[in-house]
């Protein structure tokens, strides 16, 4: 990895140009994504079509397609000279990534219950996003992001690390009531109940967008801001698409819930 690393970039310091012009095309996307999102929902799930490609297992896909969010950053830590991760902040945020994307690719996608087929494209993008995002965000926090020693006892680094934990929590427990929703051989979509769901539709949309909101306000760097950005348009868009269809779907869904934020929208 280091080999390629110095094959690609003549300095440290272009390096680090491009990790920041990366942190802006994301944003970039963010944008494009949320104009795309106006008119069409993500073909996945409920709203797959095969338009998008022949299906792919959902087990298969979300093991494969996340999986690059661990490998590229075990190889960016472990074979490249890695000159911050010795600092406890780095270390701290950096475990934050990993705990996220070890549940999403390791336990995750074999605790899935049946499940629709995902479509190639939906698949090929989330792998291909997944190399440059996990490129981005670890090789700029353990090469590059400095930090002031009393870092983790500033305020923005601990509101930063609670929100990240209340937000990964509140996903992981969201994605168990949703599992847990049909008994062995039902089939069929029911209203879910319990913990986040009593508030929002998109009970497991709204944790994982506080979990790298908090992830960004911790780690104060262009690339997990951008990252924020990203995931909340592709979430929100997910969550307000549920809602809607939940509506439709069933006459007693509870007319108070609201889509993503509780109380409010």
């Amino acid at each position: 990895m280091e080999a390629v690393i110095a094959w690609l970039f003549s300095s440290e310091q272009e390096e680090q140009h491009i990790l920041t012009c990366m942190a802006y095309f994301m944003i970039l996307m963010a944008v494009c994504t949320f104009v795309t999102l106006l008119k069409e929902n993500v073909p996945y799930g409920r709203y797959s079509s095969s338009k998008y490609g022949f299906p792919v297992n959902v087990k298969f896909a979300w093991f494969v397609q996340e999986l690059p969010a661990i490998l590229v950053p075990l190889l960016l830590v472990f074979s490249t000279p890695a000159a911050k991760v010795s600092m406890t902040p780095n270390q701290l945020v950096l475990v934050m990534y990993f705990c996220h994307y070890i549940h999403r690719s390791l336990v995750y996608p074999f605790l899935i219950r049946g499940g629709k087929p995902t479509p190639f494209a939906s698949f090929a993008l989330a792998f291909v996003f997944c190399i440059y995002n996990g490129y981005m965000q670890i090789r700029f926090l353990s090469h590059f992001a400095a930090y002031p020693a009393d870092w983790v006892t500033q305020p923005c680094f601990i509101l930063g690390s609670l929100l990240w934990l209340f937000g990964w929590l509140v996903n992981m427990h969201s994605d168990h009531i949703l599992r847990n929703l049909r008994k062995p051989g039902e089939t069929g979509y029911k209203i879910p109940r319990g913990g986040m769901f009593e508030y929002v539709s998109g009970a497991n949309f709204l944790g994982e967008i506080t979990e790298w909101a908090g992830f960004a306000l911790a780690a104060q760097t262009a690339q997990s801001l951008s990252f924020s950005i990203f995931t909340t348009v592709v979430l929100s868009s997910r969550a307000f698409s549920h809602h809607k269809w939940y509506l439709e779907k069933f006459e007693d869904y509870p007319k108070n819930r609201k889509a993503l934020i509780p109380f409010l929208l």
